[in-house]
């Protein structure tokens, strides 16, 4: 392990402490800083999705590319969004609607035939946004997708060794947001062969606080 939990619950005190009452609620995040790794190396980033044990005290948005049962399935599901292939054309014609739906929505699924042709059209907007869609298997229910995407996190290094993630609202309990931060950190933990050495430091931090060192 690289931090206890009573660490992070510590650190995560302190900063919930520091941290002035807003009008919103804010969110918590933790920031990790990696070292002693050429992140020009593909193989050396992270780009992960984490389905955290406790959720963000919210639903992340999920949106689907599908049509018939599969879109039929996912609306009984409560996705967010429901595209058809007809709109995957329409929104390679509209970079600006395009753009505003990868900003809008947290998590993309799509029925595995249609992946091709959202690469082709969409994947210059979604790609690097890091919200290109998972695809549904062959006749799967997308509903198991969808709740656990819910309650999921992106994570992801891009040139630079260091990622930020959300691990909460303030309102949730401070045990529930570390468990949550060590979901976050066995990313690090499974990547690497030594994570203690490619650790820098660890912060955590509430949206408009001061960060608190955790490592």
């Amino acid at each position: 392990m690289i931090v206890s939990k009573e660490k992070i619950e510590d650190a995560i005190r302190e900063a919930l402490e520091k941290s002035k009452q807003r009008r919103f609620v804010e969110t918590v995040e933790i920031a990790v800083n990696l070292r002693n790794l050429d992140m020009r190396r593909p193989e050396n980033r992270i780009d992960t999705i984490v389905t955290l044990p406790h959720g963000l005290g919210r639903d992340r948005k999920v949106g689907v590319f599908a049509k018939g049962e599969v879109a039929l399935k996912a609306r009984e599901a409560g996705v967010d969004v429901i595209l058809s292939p007809d709109d995957i054309d329409d929104l390679s014609k509209d970079k600006r609607k395009a753009k505003k739906l990868a900003k809008s929505v947290d998590f993309f699924i799509a029925e595995a035939p249609l992946m091709p042709d959202i690469g082709r059209k969409l994947g210059p907007i979604l790609g690097p946004r890091g919200k290109m869609p998972q695809p549904i298997p062959p006749l799967a229910d997308p509903k198991p997708m969808i709740e656990k995407l819910r309650k999921s996190v992106k994570v992801r290094t891009r040139d630079k060794p260091i990622f930020h993630a959300p691990i909460g609202k303030r309102d949730m309990d401070v045990e529930k947001l570390a468990e949550n931060a060590l979901e976050i950190l066995k990313v690090v933990e499974n990547k690497y062969e030594n994570p203690l050495q490619v650790i820098k430091s660890i912060y955590v931090k509430t949206t408009m606080g001061k960060a608190v060192r955790v490592v």
